[in-house]
């Protein structure tokens, strides 16, 4: 059993947690610069920054898996301690509860089961009582709105799903305690827009009851209805904090990357009509029933619509990953028909999935080598495999695409969704394709990466590259698109041209919504 933290010190309790001080260095630089924040009780408190900022590694440090320089403090409740003093035992015997964005979960296990693994399986006369059990849990599924059974593997539900009985699991017991502190590190990464609303209000009535709240994402709208106070975090010290109430998500933007909305994306681009790359007519297949639009040389064009509108759909169709059951492609004036996407990348067609941990990266393999896989080919020189060269190339497309990795032989799944990101966009990027398929490439991604993944994409497109970028931010696709595409009943509904404006954008959206 966790053992309770050594008590330094012993005050009237004011805030829920308070860190004073705290510094983190790896290899003498500087994670963390005498960070201070304080969380006041049952309220939601933001923890906000781009890559490299400090969060993650904060983060670490209240987890106790991370043990911070000598000279910092951690407050929770009553009890004081030095902050290098506190470990993983200290943090849970104090309270507090941590749902990473990946949260360790058993897919393999029923959903009770591994709500039951967040304390103990409940016993009678020496046996698993599963009676116990599965009431228990169907009362937390409904308060929670998950749609699912006690005995529902947990492998069978969505990512989103899984995600909220994570949640479940943390807090499960301490529902009636008014101390500690709930984590959660991006619990909205995998949940859809039409979801994300439901866990929100999940939060709200969990801090109404005098819980407290660490809530850490880059969705900036999220933030600004759930939570009470802002701390942002820029180059590993604290930038400010302040009462999120009346601020705007253009305020929390200049904070975290210390300039204006209107600087983080690049300009857009004048467009010949008539130069055509890709044309799809009558596209059919799945959700999709008749999709039919010109993709321009040098065009990133943008596909809305809400989750089951076929966006993702329409993407890998295009990719020869989804069956066409009707409708034609032609690339560059010819017709074409992949069945398979080794065919598309043949073709000059690139594409970037929306699961990048479990479909673009490869777990285990070095930043390297997962840049570098696209083009193995090109390194070698009969049976002879050329390691200086395929090293110096990985070199090139670190600093190429402002890659912020320590060495390039490190594992990948070491990196921040970003920096993982720009791995990715970066060894189909080295292969100047003629078409970049862009599935959600900045979803769990800061702004301040958003930001230069997009300067990357516009990028290629002035060397030639054209893009159809799958985005469910109205911001982002009004800022980063030249047109867009909104999907409404397997059909393209309406067409967005310049300038484009986020508000229209949700409306032609929402219509699907009122006429369906």
């Amino acid at each position: 059993m966790p053992t309770e933290p050594t008590v330094g010190s012993v005050a009237t309790v004011t805030s829920a947690l308070t860190v004073t001080g705290l510094s983190k260095a790896y290899n003498g630089v500087l994670a963390l610069d005498g960070v201070d924040l304080d969380i006041r009780p049952g309220e939601v408190h933001a923890l906000l920054g781009g890559n490299g900022s400090g969060k993650s590694t904060l983060i670490k440090c209240l987890a106790g898996v991370v043990t911070p320089e000598s000279g910092g403090r951690l407050d929770v409740g009553a009890v004081s301690v030095d902050a290098d003093s506190w470990s993983t035992d200290s943090a849970y015997a104090a309270g507090l509860r941590f749902v990473h964005q990946q949260p360790a979960v058993f897919l393999d296990l029923s959903v009770a089961e591994n709500i039951a693994f967040g304390t103990r399986f409940p016993l009678r006369r020496g046996k698993i009582d599963w009676k116990s059990l599965h009431a228990r849990t169907a009362e937390l599924l409904e308060r929670f709105h998950v749609d699912a059974l006690p005995s529902t593997p947990l492998g069978a539900l969505r990512a989103a799903d899984r995600t909220r009985v994570a949640i479940i699991r943390a807090v499960q017991d301490r529902e009636d305690a008014h101390s500690g502190v709930l984590v959660l590190d991006e619990p909205t990464a995998a949940l859809p827009a039409s979801e994300v609303e439901q866990l929100l209000d999940s939060l709200r009535r969990y801090a109404a009851a005098g819980q407290t709240i660490l809530y850490v994402s880059h969705r900036l709208d999220e933030v600004l209805s759930v939570a009470d106070r802002v701390t942002v975090l820029r180059d590993g010290r604290k930038v400010a904090t302040v009462d999120a109430h009346g601020l705007s998500e253009s305020d929390l933007i200049e904070l975290i990357v210390g300039r204006p909305l209107d600087r983080l994306f690049p300009d857009h681009v004048e467009l010949q009509e008539t130069d055509v790359v890709l044309r799809a007519r009558g596209l059919a297949g799945g959700p999709l029933q008749d999709v039919s639009f010109d993709l321009r040389r040098g065009e990133v064009l943008g596909v809305a619509g809400l989750l089951g509108a076929g966006r993702s759909e329409l993407l890998r169709m295009i990719f020869g990953a989804y069956e066409v059951s009707a409708g034609t492609l032609e690339l560059d004036g010819k017709a074409v028909q992949f069945t398979s996407p080794g065919q598309a990348m043949e073709a000059g067609i690139a594409y970037v999935p929306e699961e990048r941990q479990a479909d673009a990266l490869f777990q285990g393999e070095s930043v390297r080598h997962n840049m570098t896989a696209g083009a193995a080919g090109h390194y070698f020189s009969g049976l002879r495999f050329s390691h200086s060269r395929e090293k110096a190339d990985s070199s090139d497309a670190v600093r190429r695409f402002l890659i912020r990795v320590g060495q390039d032989s490190q594992p990948v799944e070491t990196l921040s969704g970003g920096n993982a990101q720009k791995v990715v966009l970066a060894r189909w990027l080295r292969r100047a394709p003629r078409v970049l398929l862009l599935d959600e490439p900045t979803q769990g991604v800061d702004i301040g990466a958003r930001s230069e993944i997009y300067g990357l994409v516009r990028e290629a497109t002035r060397s030639g590259t054209s893009v159809v970028l799958v985005a469910s931010d109205p911001e982002e696709l009004a800022h980063a698109c030249d047109r867009v595409l909104i999907l409404r009943d397997g059909r393209i509904a309406a067409v967005s041209q310049q300038p484009l404006e986020a508000h229209r954008l949700t409306e032609l959206v929402n219509l699907s919504e009122t006429s369906s």
